[in-house]
């Protein structure tokens, strides 16, 4: 029987300690290690032949286009493209014709794809937009895209979808390129909603989209749940926040975004509200010159409320004063980061909502 040395056992034990990847410059220390490695697992991202994943690297217009192929189980048997600088004998272009034939990806004005170009974010927005079902539009507060931009409404749709948050000083950067790390992030957000929790504001009051929330109401116990709804009713819907009657019935769908400027809780295809806005500083108010809805004013910061669930300490308490013309009583409530709201009051004591479980 054949024997191994020590040396030779040893050598076995430090491989089976490598990530299954395998990639030479993927450490598991990387920022989008663990979307890169979901993407791995799912077919859709590859390494190279020299055993590199690149990461740090731009991401082409070709391997964009593999990727999504790869994703949406495309046919990607060589052949025409339509696009002159994309021949059958290109090594995307299964991909390049299948996507586009798709309408996932599309050319430039002069009928070029450019598949060596490194994708920029503004690309990237129009990808993810087409790919993904979101259809819903979130406020861009990003200080460099405005509404007269084509990449507008698809960053809108993006932003709605957890799929990014843009850059700290509230920038989006639509001319910047793009990595392969970045993309799978940007994919990996698109398909899972543990990785939407990423792409969010510092100090984010979004709640974990991987849990369930389960509230006391005035109208009896509801469990809000983060799913991925194709369809209701024959609009599209996507990954929505559904909440459900005590006996698991369906009562509702809601949405919930947040810019760096607000976070806003709706109803899809219907009217939404800003429950807080930023910066949130004590005596500020919205509301107060609108016929949408009764003005609210943030009266206090850290504050300590308790609920059934737990005992909040640094919740942001939010005052709505009586307004018969919207038929508002009057009450207060109490907004948590990454809980959202926990707890909300009627003036006369009476509790209408209250975070009772975390699951």
């Amino acid at each position: 029987m054949k024997k191994f040395s020590w040396l030779t056992i040893l050598i076995v034990m430090l491989s089976l300690a490598v990530p299954v990847e395998g990639a030479s410059d993927l450490p598991e220390s990387h920022e989008f290690y663990d979307e890169i490695t979901y993407l791995i697992d799912r077919d859709v991202l590859k390494g190279y032949p020299d055993g590199t994943m690149r990461p740090n690297a731009g991401v082409t217009r070709a391997e964009a286009a593999i990727m999504i192929s790869r994703l949406k189980k495309f046919d990607v048997t060589p052949r025409a493209t339509g696009f002159p600088d994309v021949p059958a004998s290109h090594k995307a272009s299964g991909s390049i014709a299948a996507a586009a034939k798709a309408q996932l990806i599309k050319g430039y004005p002069d009928g070029t794809y450019r598949p060596e170009n490194t994708i920029t974010r503004a690309e990237m927005a129009f990808i993810l937009s087409r790919l993904f079902i979101v259809p819903f539009r979130a406020d861009v507060s990003f200080t460099d895209v405005s509404p007269n931009m084509g990449v507008y409404e698809p960053v809108q749709q993006i932003l709605a979808a957890n799929i990014t948050n843009g850059y700290p000083d509230k920038t989006f950067r639509p001319n910047a390129t793009v990595t392969r790390g970045q993309f799978s992030a940007f994919l990996a957000r698109g398909l899972e909603p543990k990785f939407k929790n990423d792409a969010t504001i510092a100090q984010s009051y979004l709640r974990d989209k991987t849990k369930s929330y389960v509230y006391d109401t005035e109208y009896g116990i509801e469990r809000h749940a983060y799913n991925y709804v194709p369809a209701r009713n024959g609009l599209p819907m996507g990954f929505i926040w559904s909440i459900y009657k005590d006996d698991g019935s369906l009562l509702t769908d809601s949405t919930e975004f947040e810019t760096h400027e607000r976070y806003t809780f709706g109803l899809p295809y219907s009217e939404s509200y800003s429950e807080l806005e930023y910066p949130a500083e004590v005596g500020r108010a919205w509301y107060t010159d609108t016929m949408y809805a009764a003005p609210r004013i943030i009266s206090g910061i850290g504050v300590t409320v308790e609920t059934q669930f737990q005992t909040f300490t640094n919740a942001i308490e939010i005052t709505v004063d009586p307004n018969p013309e919207f038929l508002e009583e009057g009450h207060t409530y109490y907004m948590v980061e990454g809980f959202g709201e926990v707890k909300s009051v009627k003036l006369d004591g009476t509790v209408t909502k209250e975070l009772i479980a975390v699951e």
